[in-house]
Order: C-alpha cells, then sequence, then structure tokens
C-alpha cells in the first residue's frame, strides 16, 4: 500500500481538475506533499481550487484543442522540474439518440475522451520517461454494458481503456505505468455539467441509478481518489495495464 511520503516532491497533471474527481485528486495529491498543475476551461472555479494550497497551480485550458497538450506539460516541467504523474481526468459526454446523432457533438466526445489524453502522453513522454512515472486515465463504468443514449461517450472511453492497455505495453520498456479508473455513477456535478441535464432530469437519473447500485448510494469523489493514487503511486512499480472498475457494483446490473 502507498505510504503518505511516497508523493512528496512529486509533481502531478490532472486535468479537468476545478470540479469532481479531478478536483479530490488534486487536493489528495497536495496534502500528500506533492506540486500539481490543475486544467480545465473555467478560470474563476480553478482559481476557487488554486486557493485551497499553496501546491497547487491553475491553468485555464480547453483539452480539446490539441495544441494546448505541450502547454499544459511546460507548465508543470517549467515550474518544478520534473513530471511524475499524468492524471487524464477532463472527459465529455451527452446523451444522444440515433436520431440527435450530429457530426459535431459525437467529434467533440472523441477528442476530449481519445484524442486528448492521446496528445498529453506524447507531449509528457520525455518528462515522464525521466522520471519512471505514471499515467492514470479517468474511463466510466458505462462502458462495461450496453448504454442506449449514451452508447458514444461509452463506446470513446472504452477506448481510452484499450489505450491504457496498448500504452502499458508499448511505455513499459520506459518505465512508464498506465493504469485506468472507471467510475460508476458519482456525485460529481457530471450531469447538469458534462452532460448538460436540467436539474429535475438528473435528479430522476440520480435516484434511478441508485436504486441499480448493490452497495446501495451513488459515489462521491473521495470514492475514487484512493484509487487513482494507488494505481499512480511510485511505490506500485510492478501494476500497469490494469482498468479498475469503482462503481458499488453498479456494471454488475442485468
Amino acid at each position: 500500500m502507498t505510504t503518505e511520503n511516497a508523493w512528496n516532491g512529486k509533481v502531478a497533471v490532472v486535468t479537468g481538475g476545478s470540479s469532481g474527481i479531478g478536483r479530490a485528486t488534486a487536493l489528495a495529491l497536495a496534502d500528500l506533499g506533492a506540486n500539481v498543475l490543475i486544467t480545465g476551461r473555467g478560470a474563476d472555479k480553478l482559481a476557487e481550487v488554486a486557493a485551497l494550497s499553496d501546491r497547487i497551480e491553475a491553468l485555464q485550458a480547453d483539452s480539446a484543442d490539441p495544441d494546448t497538450a505541450p502547454q499544459i506539460i511546460d507548465a508543470a516541467t517549467n515550474r518544478w522540474g520534473r513530471l511524475d504523474l499524468l492524471v487524464n481526468n477532463s472527459g465529455a459526454g451527452q446523451p444522444l439518440p440515433v436520431e440527435g446523432y450530429e457530426a459535431d457533438i459525437i467529434a467533440n466526445m472523441s477528442m476530449l475522451n481519445i484524442v486528448a489524453p492521446s496528445q498529453l502522453v506524447k507531449a509528457g513522454l520525455a518528462a515522464l520517461t525521466e522520471s519512471r512515472g505514471s499515467i492514470v486515465n479517468i474511463g466510466t463504468a458505462v462502458a462495461q454494458n450496453a448504454a442506449p443514449m449514451l452508447a458514444h461517450y461509452g463506446a470513446t472511453k472504452a477506448a481510452l481503456e484499450h489505450l491504457t492497455r496498448s500504452w502499458a505495453v508499448e511505455l513499459a520498456p520506459k518505465s512508464i505505468r498506465v493504469n485506468a479508473v472507471s467510475p460508476g455513477p458519482v456525485k460529481s456535478g457530471a450531469l447538469t455539467g458534462m452532460m448538460g441535464l436540467p436539474d429535475e432530469m438528473a435528479a430522476q437519473i440520480e435516484a434511478q441509478e441508485a436504486a441499480q447500485i448493490p452497495l446501495g448510494r451513488r459515489g462521491v469523489p473521495a470514492d475514487l481518489v484512493p484509487w487513482i493514487l494507488q494505481l499512480g503511486s511510485p511505490e506500485n512499480a510492478w501494476l500497469t495495464g490494469q482498468v479498475l472498475t469503482v462503481d458499488g457494483g453498479w456494471s454488475l446490473r442485468t
């Protein structure tokens, strides 16, 4: 198991670090002595998180723009001189019936869930090689089952899981470990934020999902953070290519 001093002095990049799982992960890393660069599109939310710890710095960046990847990595390495952990947490999803399959919506999901992590891995390769660092991708338990209305969200996150395994093998000779955490329904604001649902519909979905979860409740970001830290920890040097579903048993529903 990871000891508290494993993160002291290490440097992490957490995309989508202004809310939900990304925010909780960044704060936990900072509490353990790591220096953390968080990214996101909302300057105000980023500033709120950065104000909570002098070990967190924020960079306003849209991960959908592939040109931002080198800027993100450079911001961390220029500030702290190294990179030990990349958490690809930013993502996109939207309920879509077949009749609503608009090319630009699908392209945006693909950009954020597949292209953006790929570009960050490319940009961070040299720094992660030097530190023998690690990558933790954030997937979704939605990808474990058929997902009507969420087919492209699930498909692009399933692609990220495949990338996780492929990168683990390709980057192993460089001693870079690559793993993923796939959360189930989590109280992170994603339904009204990323998914763009109205409050009433989001509340209905939350109640429905909670009833489907064997452990009887929706998750919270704190349920995911320990696993992200475990998979990313330099102490777990022989763990790579794993996709861990953390969902209270939700993906076992029939």
